[in-house]
């Protein structure tokens, strides 16, 4: 007996079974297998190390005119093992992998509902949602002018960051959406 109800035949379930394990269907790979999503963590990650350079511009430039530390960066390298590498050396390591690992994944996971037509401007929206974390967090006792160059300067530094990740973002958007 032929079951009509789902309104489908068991062709067009075998294509949706083929599409769901990332097989080709019609000539077009999908890319919801293993390998897209391992592909767009590569993306993100140079999305990130991109940010992050742009971003780490930035802050030395603010750490020149006396509103950044890079001795913020030791408070990251509370691990015990300052033996291999400094203190700021190690803090920074860990801000680098946190710019290219956790951030980037959030970003691509919510740029859809963040404001701004394009990822670039969507990055920058990203990017001032990361400073009201990070501005409290690394604030090393900065007062007047300091203080207000402080805010300034890593409030841009979050902006650059957040425009090159949207911009690597869509320069790579040709790739194929994944389930991500």
């Amino acid at each position: 007996m032929d079951d009509s109800t789902s309104g489908m035949d068991e062709a067009t379930n075998g294509e949706e079974f083929e599409a769901v394990l990332g097989e080709e269907s019609n000539g077009i790979e999908e890319f919801d297998s293993l390998f897209g999503i391992v592909a767009d963590g590569v993306v993100g990650a140079a999305g990130g190390l991109v940010g992050t350079a742009a971003m780490t511009v930035v802050l030395l430039i603010a750490e020149s005119v006396g509103a950044f530390s890079r001795e913020s960066f030791a408070q990251l390298a509370q691990f015990g093992i300052e033996s291999v590498l400094t203190p700021v050396a190690l803090g920074y390591l860990v801000f680098l992998l946190g710019g290219m690992v956790p951030w980037p994944l959030l970003f691509a996971s919510l740029k859809e509902y963040l404001p701004g037509g394009r990822d670039p401007v969507k990055g920058v929206v990203f990017g001032t949602i990361l400073w009201t974390g990070f501005a409290p967090a690394f604030y090393a006792g900065y007062t007047g002018s300091a203080l207000v160059l402080y805010a300034a300067a890593t409030l841009l530094a979050h902006w650059v960051y957040g425009f090159a990740l949207g911009s690597v973002f869509e320069y790579l958007s040709t790739r194929p959406d994944s389930l991500v």
